[in-house]
This record gives C-alpha cells, sequence and structure tokens, in this order.
C-alpha cells in the first residue's frame, strides 16, 4: 500500500469516524474527536507563538541583528516586565497565591474595554451611516440602475483628460461599462491602450452612474429603512405600545425578524451541505473511484 493511499484510507476513516455520530453516540466518533481536538489545539499553540508571540514579543524584546548589509534593531528589553505578569496569570491554580491572577486579568480588562469603544464604533458606525438611504430618485434615466450612461460633452473631456484616452473612446465605454476581464485586454489592445487607462475609464464611468439613485434603489432603501425601523420599534419597550399603528409596526418587526432569521438559518444550513458535498466527493471520487483503481493496478 503507498504512502497517498494510506493517507486517503485515514482521512475515510476519519470522515465516517465523525459522521458516524449521526447515527448515535459510539467510542468510534469519541476518539475521532479527541484526535480533532488535540490536532487543534497543537495547532493553536504554534500558531500562538509563529503569529503573534515571535512577531509582538519575542523579537522586539531580542532585537534584530545587522545581516547583508542591512542594519540591526536594537531588543527593547522591557518587555521582559510582561513575563512576570503572564506568570501572575497562572496562579490562579494556587489556593494561596489565586489573588495574584486578578492584577494580569483586570490589566486585560482594562486594555480590552479601551479598545471595545474603538472597535464599537468601527463596527456598528458604517451601519448607522449605511441606514440614512435616500428615499427619493435623483434620476428618471432608467428604472433599475443601467449598464450605461449618457455623458455630457463636458464630462467625456473630464475622463478623457484624466485617463489619457480619446474622447471617442470614453463616449464608447459610457454605453457599457460593465465589462469582462477579458473584454478589457481585448479593447486595450485594439485601441493601443494599457489595461490600468481602460480600467480608469470604466471606473470614473461607474462613479458617475453610482452616483445618482434610480428608481429600483430608492424602493430597495425605503423598504430598508421600514425594516430598520420597525424592527426597531419591536425592541422599544420604554412605552406601552398601544394603538393599530404602533402595534401592526412592531408586529410587522417581529414577521421580518422571522424573516431574517429564516435566511440565516437557511444559509447555516447551505453551509452545512457544502461541507458535506465535500466530504462525500472525497469518499466516493478521490477515494472509492480514484484512489482504489490505482492500487490494485500496480
Amino acid at each position: 500500500m503507498s504512502f497517498e493511499f494510506g493517507k486517503l484510507l485515514i482521512g475515510v476513516l476519519l470522515t465516517l469516524g465523525l459522521y458516524s455520530v449521526l447515527y448515535r453516540e459510539n467510542k468510534f466518533y469519541r476518539m475521532v474527536e479527541h484526535i480533532y481536538i488535540g490536532l487543534a489545539v497543537g495547532f493553536a499553540m504554534v500558531a500562538l507563538w509563529t503569529e503573534t508571540l515571535e512577531a509582538s514579543f519575542w523579537k522586539p524584546l531580542m532585537g534584530t541583528p545587522a545581516k547583508d548589509g542591512a542594519p540591526g534593531v536594537p531588543g527593547f528589553f522591557l518587555y521582559a516586565l510582561l513575563i512576570p505578569v503572564g506568570i501572575m496569570g497562572y496562579m490562579v491554580f494556587s489556593k494561596k497565591h489565586n489573588w495574584m491572577s486578578r492584577i494580569p486579568i483586570g490589566i486585560i480588562l482594562g486594555f480590552s474595554g479601551g479598545q471595545q469603544l474603538q472597535v464599537f464604533w468601527g463596527e456598528y458606525g458604517p451601519q448607522i451611516q449605511d441606514s440614512m438611504r435616500p428615499v427619493l430618485p435623483t434620476t428618471t434615466s432608467s428604472f433599475f440602475v443601467p449598464n450605461g450612461i449618457q455623458l455630457s460633452q463636458n464630462s467625456i473631456n473630464e475622463i478623457a483628460t484624466g485617463t489619457g484616452v480619446p474622447a471617442q473612446f470614453v463616449s464608447t465605454i459610457a454605453q457599457n461599462a460593465q465589462l469582462k476581464q477579458s473584454d478589457i485586454i481585448a479593447l486595450a489592445q485594439n485601441n493601443g491602450l494599457t489595461v490600468d487607462q481602460v480600467k480608469g475609464v470604466i471606473a470614473a464611468v461607474l462613479g458617475k452612474i453610482n452616483s445618482e439613485i434610480y428608481f429600483s434603489q430608492a424602493i430597495n432603501n425605503v423598504i430598508y429603512l421600514v425594516t430598520l425601523l420597525s424592527v426597531l420599534s419591536y425592541f422599544l419597550f420604554s412605552f406601552k405600545q398601544e394603538g393599530k399603528l404602533i402595534s401592526g409596526f412592531t408586529r410587522l418587526g417581529r414577521w421580518l425578524i422571522m424573516v431574517g432569521f429564516g435566511a440565516i438559518f437557511g444559509s447555516t444550513v447551505m453551509t452545512r451541505f457544502a461541507l458535506l458535498i465535500d466530504r462525500l466527493q472525497f469518499v466516493l471520487v478521490e477515494f472509492l473511484r480514484d484512489g482504489i483503481p490505482t492500487l490494485f493496478s500496480r
């Protein structure tokens, strides 16, 4: 038995062991589960050193020596003060000195508490900004977002001057700016231009298109704002929600939440099926169809 077939066989056995839990809890599944957890912990420890501690702690502490004419970087030995602070965290296992573990925990909570303010705004700030969408269209030239746009002569000359291409070429691109990579390369070769110049013209035309609010976008924005406000009203408990308008609006929010949760659940199920399909392809194609015939053909 070759080494490659042995790897396939082990992979198949581990795959069957993991999915054996669908039948019932068994020792084979438990063994594979413990192997997986052990490997995950081992990889996590290696990644902790190679991706975090070595770059953020060890190299700044020890410095970098001069090499191949490049100047070295002196070590910053004050990083060594972090070692006893880290050791204090392990005092949680000591009944007598477990109070020392509260010191690094307090330091970590202090730093993370300050960083969470920035993380909060970095995550929710764009969402708040995105919720302020216009609900009135700014153009009647098209119901949906078009692939092209009719530019004025001044706009054509402005784009042509900025990208260094002929005005006639800008006018042609403006008729259809949704181009594939192969079409962009062909246009660049046929007109004696670079790919970057063609992409610059396309970006400028798309910028003109996206600067307008079309009817379809306005309708989508109205639906989005109604969804946002109705869902928020469902979680508003500061006053008693009375009246048909308020109660109906909050009921709409509850139904929209159910729709959102259903979409999330459906996406989760599809993700699980994608993983299952990948494992089935490994067992049925790579092992049964390709692996076993190769073994017996030798």
